[in-house]
């Protein structure tokens, strides 16, 4: 019998969550309690999805092609306090199983993808952690093995779309430091607290290690051996009017510090481009950055509150340290509710900026010239998206989208003579949220 691969189990596993969402009305026993209800009874709750991001280039980039990537996500949140008596205390578990392959890597060139669920591709740890909130919650702490991208620099509106310019948090930040990003966990704290009815803050520090991100690993070395340092991303928060505004907004200045050792953009150890040489960077470490963000509800029906429009944008600049990049924008708008009737249906565009570092220009400058190319690198690469979300039903949410690439990059190719053609991309997201659909299911 040809042996079941974990992508082939997660396709069963889709399979099987749509047959039980067309057949769970049939299944229900009446006056029996669904099993969400029980699951919640016992202090539990599961979550179990497969989201899946396909992407073609008709045009532009290296060459035309095509990829598909996909992620099955399972966790389990257990309510300590219900269980075990342990008030305001939450473990939290999760796993992450990845599999595909990259456009942006295959076929366009740029050092962003437009699939951001690639990364990572195997069964991984994302979460084990121990949450405990104070003061009515007002003060909310947590410790163990997390990313730092699941409490900062995110924002439900950011994966509306397909690109990881902007999904799961600004890309900007993993390109200038070692902060780490789902699934990619690590040892971790952070502690999270309300100054006032509008105003929080938020700090973390979280383990730099090359063994939590390496594509063979899968989140379970729990040593701290390997260790280059630390992490720490800070913010402050200001919310006016609270989340019981009618017209809620968002608005967070902060950055982030890595103590952790990093390789030099251009220069080998004896001050010699790498890229010529073959040698790694030199090593440096300490870098700083900084960040602003914001989003605000700027329109509601009045007729049908779920049906707004949002806005949202981000800026990011690299404050020390030899960087790749000096600077990142980003700005989008959500429709939500764009028709009467789907109230849950997406519009959304968005448009990121990254520019480049003299640092890498000047290694890709030597790589060309070393080829004979006299060709400069783009300074700027500019990535949009047009992306249109249909809640099909509760549990299944597809998304079509259209993404463009103004100047992509050719950090991975340096020795490209040429700059790739700007791409168009033809890409479909989709979630099937597995769990949601089995917590109807009566027992």
């Amino acid at each position: 019998m040809r042996p079941y691969s974990l992508p082939r189990i997660t396709g069963l596993l889709v399979t099987a969550g749509l047959f039980m969402h067309a057949t769970a009305g049939a299944a229900e026993t009446p006056g029996a309690p669904a099993l969400g209800d029980r699951l919640a009874n016992a202090g539990l709750s599961l979550t179990l999805d497969y989201t899946g991001e396909a992407a073609a280039n008709p045009s532009g980039g290296l060459r035309q092609g095509n990829a598909y990537a996909g992620q099955l996500h399972a966790g389990a949140d257990a309510d300590l306090e219900r269980i075990l008596g342990l008030d305001g205390t939450i473990l939290h578990a999760a796993l992450t199983q990845r599999h595909g392959r990259n456009l942006a890597a295959d076929a366009i060139g740029n050092n962003t993808s437009v699939q951001e669920v690639y990364g990572l591709q195997n069964l991984h740890l994302l979460t084990l952690t121990l949450e405990k909130r104070l003061l009515d919650g007002r003060v909310d702490m947590e410790v163990g093995r997390m990313v730092a991208n699941a409490a900062f620099l995110n924002n439900p509106l950011y994966c509306h779309f397909q690109t990881n310019a902007i999904c799961g948090n600004p890309v900007f930040v993993n390109h200038v430091s070692n902060y780490t990003s789902a699934p990619g966990s690590s040892w971790a704290g952070r502690v999270k607290a309300d100054l006032t009815d509008t105003l929080y803050a938020h700090v973390g520090a979280y383990e730099a290690n090359p063994r939590d991100q390496s594509p063979t690993g899968h989140g379970l070395h729990f040593g701290t051996d390997g260790a280059t340092g630390v992490v720490v991303p800070f913010e402050l928060g200001y919310a006016p009017g609270g989340w019981a505004s009618s017209l809620p907004g968002h608005y967070q200045v902060g950055g982030w510090y890595d103590s952790s050792t990093y390789s030099d953009p251009l220069n080998d150890a004896m001050g010699r481009p790498s890229v010529l040489t073959g040698r790694p960077g030199m090593t440096e470490a300490g870098r700083w950055g900084a960040s602003g963000r914001f989003d605000q509800v700027v329109w509601r029906s009045a007729s049908n509150p779920a049906r707004t429009l949002s806005v949202f944008g981000v800026a990011m600049a690299s404050v020390s340290g030899r960087a790749v990049e000096d600077r990142y924008f980003a700005l989008g708008v959500v429709q939500t509710g764009l028709v009467e009737g789907r109230d849950q249906d997406t519009l959304g565009l968005v448009v990121t900026e990254q520019r480049f570092s003299d640092l890498t220009l000047a290694r890709i400058a030597a790589a060309r010239a070393s080829v004979g190319s006299t060709v400069s690198a783009a300074r700027h690469e500019v990535m949009m998206e047009l992306a249109y979300g249909m809640q099909v039903t509760s549990g299944v949410r597809v998304s079509p989208n259209l993404q463009y690439i103004v100047n992509p990059d050719v950090i991975a190719r340096p020795f490209t003579r040429d700059n790739p053609a700007d791409a168009f991309v033809v890409g479909l997201k989709f979630t099937v949220d597995i769990a949601h659909i089995l917590r109807g299911v009566s027992l």
